[in-house]
């Protein structure tokens, strides 16, 4: 029974990782199986099958939404020119594809993270990366990957908020879970700007004097890194949980603006020679009659300031929160008459209308017209076809996965029947598997809110039954739920989308998954120190 609770684990691995399979087949093929084996060996009936279709159905609508506001997002800076605007601006700062790296996926994608969360930071950080000369597959990669640390606390702490709500609603011991992620990322989500940089170079880079390129820029990274850590930890404990994800990549950033600005902890090459990939690709010319040396900075960059300012307004305004949550809710409850099969849409409250309205606002500051408007939206929509299949098929294999425990065997959900065997067995080092169980989940949900509701629960009872330290643990599943955005499928297959990677999901998930299982290894083992030392 395990080996079927596992395939649909095993078989997106196999199919895309393995056999280099599209995400419209190799998902596709997965799906069914699971749908198979469900309905075979945890006696699914067809209601709660169908139901979960449907569910798929509506849960594919926000994410495609979300990933048109940023397609829409794209394509109008392309118009006006902006994108060439905001490339001089970061070339102004440094030409150094290393540093870019940094400030635009990890930090800006960072923040983007804080205040919006649904897999929006990659979608929004690889086409900048892309304006800047990245290839595709370095900048969906590196979007990614950098989409980890900060995903830990989400928009404005909904992973603890929300995700822990099975567990506890008591604000203290939700700050206290907060305090104890910091804690056992203060060294390893310090590493993060370097491993960004290491796989930029190893991966993208010439094949010449690779270890010096990393190690000519690695104290920077190291100290952006634990500035980042530190002021998370700060925050955690001074201000509140809610915040960490706003104010740490905020305050780094200016911290590592002001650093490339007066050149600190970096050698003369970085301005005399910027380091750039192998293959850095030029960016294309603005098809605006507006110049991009015309346009100011601040004009560019108003579309994502405007982003910043409503996702951050309508996460921390109450009134204004409860408002967009109440008017035009799409969202879909007790599908087929089913209590826990649900779907949430609040149009409104949606990153996608943030990035859409902002698209609009930024295409009328910069051309003063919206006549571009419509003929990119066709644009957008007609290229998103392969994207809605891959996605689609992955939700019902997700749905069908997360909702089989509504079966007539009286057996528990898929996951949960995982969590229980791998805990039998594995109780006695739990701190070391609980990240890798947090990282499980989202690799198949997409979601660290959600990898944590389902796991939650059972990573709270193994530790009261282990005698471990509960809010170190939940700290760790929420870390490794993180860290799973990096092997996601359907943020993959979102990402890919936006930067015209389609197909190419297996390649992607290969150089994402080392990252991944690294970061979950390393916060198991943080894990083993902090709980002897408290």
């Amino acid at each position: 029974m395990i080996l079927v609770a596992l395939a649909a684990i095993i078989l997106p691995l196999v199919l895309l990782g393995g056999l280099n399979l599209p995400a419209t087949r190799g998902m596709s093929i997965s799906a069914v199986v699971v749908v198979i084996l469900g309905m075979l060996f945890w006696h699914l009936s067809p209601a709660v099958i169908g139901a979960s279709v449907l569910q798929s159905l509506h849960k594919s609508l926000p994410i495609l939404w979300i990933l048109f506001g940023a397609l829409l997002m794209l394509n109008s800076l392309r118009a006006t020119g902006a994108i060439d605007r905001i490339n001089q601006g970061f070339k102004a700062l440094s030409a150094d594809m290393r540093l870019q790296t940094v400030l635009v996926a990890f930090l800006f994608g960072g923040l983007i993270e804080g205040v919006s969360g649904f897999g929006t930071p990659a979608m929004v950080t690889a086409p900048l990366l892309i304006a800047l000369g990245f290839s595709p597959m370095a900048a969906v990669i590196l979007a990614l990957v950098a989409d980890s640390t900060p995903a830990a606390f989400g928009a404005v702490g909904t992973p603890l908020t929300v995700g822990l709500s099975n567990v506890t609603e008591k604000a203290d011991l939700l700050n206290l879970i907060g305090q104890r992620i910091t804690q056992l990322d203060l060294l390893v989500g310090a590493l993060m700007p370097a491993l960004l940089i290491f796989i930029l170079v190893w991966s993208f880079g010439p094949k010449k004097h690779r270890w010096q390129q990393w190690l000519a820029v690695l104290p920077w990274a190291l100290v952006i890194g634990l500035v980042y850590s530190v002021v998370a930890l700060i925050t955690a404990t001074v201000i509140s949980y809610e915040f960490v994800s706003i104010i740490a990549p905020f305050v780094t950033l200016i911290v590592a603006i002001v650093s490339l600005h007066y050149h600190w902890l970096l050698p003369p090459a970085v301005q005399a020679t910027p380091w750039q990939t192998a293959t850095a690709q030029p960016t294309a010319p603005a098809t605006s009659t507006k110049t991009a040396g015309s346009m100011s900075l601040l004009t560019a960059w108003a579309p994502y300031l405007l982003v910043v300012v409503l996702l951050l307004a309508s996460r921390v305004l109450q009134p204004l929160k409860l408002w967009l949550t109440s008017h035009l809710n799409l969202s879909w409850t007790q599908i087929m008459g089913f209590k826990t099969i649900n779907s949430d849409w609040e149009l409104l409250y949606s990153p996608g209308t943030i990035l859409a309205l902002a698209a609009l606002i930024g295409l009328f500051i910069q051309a003063r017209s919206l006549k571009a408007a419509l003929p990119t939206a066709k644009k957008v929509v007609s290229s998103m076809g392969n994207t809605a299949i891959a996605l689609v098929v992955t939700l019902i294999l997700v749905q069908v996965f997360t909702n089989s425990g509504l079966n007539s065997a009286n057996l528990p959900s898929m996951p949960m029947y995982i969590a229980k065997f791998v805990a039998k067995y594995l109780a006695g080092i739990w701190i070391i598997i609980a990240p890798f169980l947090g990282e499980l989940g989202s690799f198949v949900t997409g979601s660290t809110t959600v990898s944590t509701l389902t796991f939650g629960q059972i990573q709270a009872d193994i530790a009261a039954n282990a005698h471990l330290n509960e809010p170190v643990v939940l700290a760790a599943q929420l870390i490794g739920a993180a860290a799973g955005n990096m092997i996601c499928v359907h943020n993959i297959v979102a990402v890919s989308s936006v930067v015209g990677l389609d197909g190419q999901e297996g390649t992607i998930l290969r150089k994402t998954i080392l990252p991944a299982l690294a970061y979950a290894a390393l916060i198991g083992v943080a894990g083993l120190v902090l709980i002897k030392l408290i």
